[in-house]
């Protein structure tokens, strides 16, 4: 994730003090001078008299949804396709760590969750993995971590739960693969990384679990054999006769006389044949989404489907921005192609904009006084329809644009937009109009969010992303009707998660800890040195699509001068690094985006619609102005700024002139 800017000139000084810090930390470890807070075994131990005085399975019906979570585990009930099953997970507030080992059962139909309390439960963990078989739910390793985060415990134990009657069995047999979390697994095979609390180790070994006669048997390269790196944090899923392995995170050596360690984001594809284990790197077609971590996959049908990541990037020297992408993609299983997966836009909200349009056309000459009629002869006959529809929108979004793209004032950290040789438009007659253009409900950018499939729904629950220096832990629940492909529905929405700010000396100890254990995140994708793995976790912005309409609005907190130019380059950073097939560019009409990416939508409508002729130009266009909705307020916001920021300079300029002035004449 993003890190915090740096101080120049404090690199060595800091460097020494961790040191010192450090070794002091591990002198009082060796000598076992523990706080009760570090002593996992004896947390465990409790835990486990506790699960002792369990007696009978007890089920709790319709209880308030799970506290908010990460790293848990979601699952389809295979004996009922609209029950979800989540196991375990883990919450950090800022100062405490806290991992639950709870069973939910929830009914999306009735939408009411159960709480299943069973002897014999395993212990609390995250990072786990779990998967389903017939009536079973079968979870392998994990870890617990003490709640001030100096303690990793890794497991390797193996469980088995009776989805019929709720029981617990935990299998003990040899063979088994070794204590870890980040791993993957899918039905009968598991691959993974290994965690240990000083060294952290990336595996790529595999191992096969036979479902029949209850055996681990490891297999091993072939000399000569093509075969994955190490890593973790990747994605496994099986299509047929064959598993497929995408993406995940590692740590590497890097070249130079520091022997310092480089993140490695990987985005390379493989596939698995379970008849001979042999293992074959598949060559990337189509649209590929681009490199990023903490992405989640699941398949349906003939494709996989691919959600979310975040991606690093430094902004104006050593600023660390941290973009968290709510895209979603296909992986057609058939033919190894990707493509976006765009949503297709419903009669419903196409009647919204085309209603607001028409009542602003009749009540308020002013908003698009400015559209001229246009026509092209050459696209009259094919895209009359899609021309008088983005006229339809540009004169709803544009006319609002029009009002903002001009001269503004700063007065006491408010925004005064005025327009050229036109009354000042009230906030509440903005406010209006912006409200007027349909909201896009989607699950925001996130990374870790669990995903799976039941009935042509997809379901996506909770994740995590941050804001500023704060890690919000997500508990939403959103679906996707995979047929239609029409709209993103929300079924619980997020709950506010507790953060706690501690004080500086806390911190620095804590990215101390991080620095003298050298623990592995296994979804993290920033590009770490030796000076700057401490800040993992910290950065100056996450840019959302929500903030850009609540500065818009008036919501947003006045920008100093240094915040705004910093602002303006993450929202330049943030556009650039989308594809620009994607991306209106500032300026651009609806019009004028559709005919330069035209290809690109229609492209990205066949893969799923198989139209042709004018219905498949209709459905590129409905993509196309889907996306360009969706990025205007923020290509809105990044004008304002800008024109912000220049009548800032110029006002400074001037100052600066005067001042000069006045000491020639003194």
């Amino acid at each position: 994730m993003g890190k915090k800017t740096k101080k120049p000139g404090k690199g060595k000084e800091k460097t020494e003090k961790k040191t010192a810090k450090a070794d002091e930390k591990r002198a009082r470890r060796e000598t076992k001078k523990l706080s009760p807070e570090d002593d996992i075994d004896a947390i465990l131990l409790n835990i486990q008299k506790e699960e002792a005085k369990k007696k009978d399975v007890h089920v709790e019906d319709n209880v308030p949804a799970p506290s908010p979570r990460s790293n848990c585990t979601l699952n389809i009930n295979p004996l009922k396709e609209t029950e979800l099953i989540l196991y375990g997970g883990e919450f950090y507030n800022g100062n405490k760590t806290f991992v639950y080992g709870d069973l939910y059962r929830y009914d999306v139909e009735k939408q009411e969750w159960k709480l299943i309390s069973s002897p014999n439960s395993p212990p609390p963990r995250s990072a786990h993995q779990a998967v389903t078989w017939k009536n079973y739910l079968y979870i392998f390793g994990g870890e617990f971590t003490s709640p001030n985060q100096e303690r990793f415990h890794h497991y390797k134990d193996f469980w088995m739960l009776d989805l019929k009657t709720n029981q617990w069995e935990q299998l003990n047999l040899k063979g088994s693969p070794s204590p870890r979390s980040g791993h993957r697994m899918v039905n009968s095979v598991e691959v993974g990384v290994d965690h240990n609390k000083v060294l952290c180790r990336y595996h790529n070994d595999l191992y096969v679990f036979d479902l029949d006669q209850f055996k681990w048997q490891e297999i091993t390269p072939r000399p000569g054999s093509m075969w994955p790196s190490a890593r973790s944090g990747f994605q496994f899923f099986v299509y047929q006769d064959e598993i497929f392995l995408y993406g995940g995170y590692s740590k590497e050596v890097s070249s130079d006389k520091t022997g310092s360690e480089k993140g490695v984001v990987h985005s390379d594809l493989w596939s698995l044949d379970p008849r001979t284990w042999e293992w074959n790197k598949v060559k990337k077609s189509g649209m590929p989404p681009g490199p990023r971590a903490g992405f989640s996959m699941c398949v349906h049908k003939k494709r996989a489907l691919f959600f979310g990541g975040v991606v690093d990037m430094e902004v104006g020297g050593d600023v660390m921005m941290s973009l968290f992408l709510d895209e979603l993609y296909g992986f057609q299983l058939d033919n190894h192609r990707w493509y976006p997966l765009e949503l297709r836009k419903g009669k419903s909200t196409k009647d919204k904009v085309k209603k607001s349009s028409g009542r602003k056309r009749n009540g308020d000459d002013k908003i698009n006084s400015t559209e001229p009629e246009e026509s092209v002869a050459n696209d009259k006959d094919d895209n009359s329809e899609n021309d008088e529809e983005a006229d339809d929108l540009e004169s709803k979004i544009d006319g609002i644009s029009n009002q903002m793209a001009t001269t503004m004032t700063g007065g006491n950290g408010d925004l005064a937009v005025k327009s050229e040789g036109k009354p000042q438009e009230s906030s509440a007659n903005l406010d209006s109009q912006i409200s007027d253009i349909p909201e896009i409900v989607k699950p925001c950018g996130r990374i870790n969010s669990c995903m799976v499939v039941g009935r042509d729904t997809l379901y996506v629950y909770g994740g995590m992303m941050e804001v500023k220096d704060q890690e919000i832990t997500l508990d939403d629940l959103y679906s996707l009707n995979l047929s239609k492909l029409d709209e993103w529905k929300c079924i619980i929405p997020a709950s506010g998660s507790e953060w706690v700010e501690v004080s500086e000396d806390e911190d620095e100890d804590g990215d101390e800890d991080d620095d003298s254990e050298d623990e592995c995140n296994e979804d993290s994708n920033s590009d770490e040195t030796d000076d700057d793995n401490d800040e993992e976790g910290g950065k100056d912005g996450s840019l959302q699509m929500g903030d850009a309409v609540a500065l818009i609005k008036g919501e947003g907190r006045a920008l100093r001068r240094k915040e705004k130019r910093a602002r303006i380059e993450q929202i330049r950073a943030s556009l650039g690094l989308s594809d620009s097939q994607r991306t209106p560019t500032p300026g651009e009409s609806l019009r004028e985006f559709y005919k330069r990416t035209n290809m690109y939508w229609q492209m990205a409508a066949h893969e799923h619609t198989q139209h042709t002729g004018k219905e498949l130009r209709k459905d590129g266009f409905d993509l196309a102005e889907g996306r360009y909705r969706e990025l205007k307020p923020i290509l809105d916001e990044l004008a304002i700024l800008e024109a912000e920021q220049k009548a800032e300079e110029a006002e400074a300029s001037a100052e600066t002139s005067t001042k000069k002035r006045g000491k020639k004449k003194r």
